[in-house]
């Protein structure tokens, strides 16, 4: 409530009302509301500028930010992990994988490369959690490119195994006849009496004696490329053409069970022993060639033998007797 203030009028004796003039009247109000505007323009402007007051749509916003890094946080986390197993993963391709396949290993600097030249993050660059953002999106790249490199690596290990694989299964790797079917092992490789001429002559192959019909297996994978009585001195005789230089011949035979042009397994019936060609009995004379160059067969029967048995076949196959072809 407002004061009502007198003056003293010495006419009358009396003191007197001031009645305030209107125009000075409306002058305070305005005054007053002109001041309290800008009193309250003034404060709107501190508090929206300062955390003190948030709008509904600030604190949405603020919460919305606040579950973005907490998101970054936890994809930080999973990419910790992720880089855990891709080492892992990379280590024992370039420790065992490759080594095993006799492949170069991949180089650290090669996997762990990053991306130079250009910035290719400047688009994230200028926000209030640009770094975070940055440093995330860096590391994903990164993974991106060592699983890519890993993948690509992968493949190659995939291709060198299946090669690996068609190698192993195209070595003649077995003996062509049974341990059970043989008679004795009756002449191994090197230098050995000839039969006929009964002079010390280079024998390229073994001979196993075994009774005439005996079935006879392929060493290894491959293609007949002949079966045929057309070499001088092998009769009927067969060739396996292995391939990775490899070729087994097996001569003396009596019948065919294959014809060229035919694909075989390691160990499917071939032909059976015989005594054609230049031979004194029935037995099968084995040959395996590598490159062009005939070398010792019993380097290759780790397929069929045990320990015991090789042993055996090394003691026979190293005496100088006389071969049977």
């Amino acid at each position: 409530m407002s004061k009502v203030k007198y003056y003293y009028d010495p006419d009358t004796l009396s003191y007197r009302k001031i009645e305030p003039k209107k125009s000075k009247r409306y002058r305070n109000v305005f005054l007053f509301l002109a001041a309290a505007a800008l009193f309250g323009f003034l404060g709107l402007t501190v508090l929206l500028n300062t955390n003190l007051v948030n709008t509904p749509k600030e604190l949405s916003l603020e919460r919305e930010v606040q579950n973005y890094e907490l998101q970054y946080e936890i994809l930080n986390k999973k990419m910790d992990q992720m880089e855990q197993v891709l080492a892992n993963i990379e280590d024992r391709d370039n420790n065992i994988y490759r080594l095993y396949f006799e492949a170069n290993p991949i180089p650290e600097e090669q996997r762990k490369a990053g991306f130079g030249g250009v910035n290719r993050y400047k688009s994230l660059e200028g926000y209030n959690n640009s770094e975070m953002i940055v440093n995330t999106t860096k590391r994903l790249d990164i993974i991106q490119k060592q699983m890519v490199i890993q993948s690509k690596s992968l493949d190659e290990i995939t291709l060198l195994a299946e090669e690996k694989e068609k190698l192993l299964a195209a070595i003649p790797a077995i003996q062509p006849v049974r341990n059970e079917d043989l008679t004795r092992m009756a002449s191994g490789f090197g230098w050995r009496t000839d039969p006929f001429l009964k002079t010390r002559k280079k024998h390229w192959g073994m001979d196993f004696t075994a009774p005439r019909g005996t079935p006879i297996f392929a060493s290894g994978d491959g293609k007949i490329s002949r079966a045929d009585n057309n070499s001088s001195g092998y009769g009927k005789h067969i060739r396996i053409e292995h391939g990775h230089g490899y070729m087994s011949l097996y001569a003396h035979l009596s019948k065919y069970n294959v014809t060229p042009g035919q694909k075989v397994k390691r160990g499917d019936l071939i032909g059976f022993v015989g005594n054609t060609g230049r031979s004194e009995a029935p037995h099968l004379h084995y040959e395996v060639w590598k490159d062009g160059e005939r070398i010792n067969p019993i380097n290759f029967y780790y397929g069929s033998l045990s320990p015991e048995e090789f042993e055996s076949m090394l003691k026979f196959a190293t005496q100088e007797n006389q071969s049977l072809d």
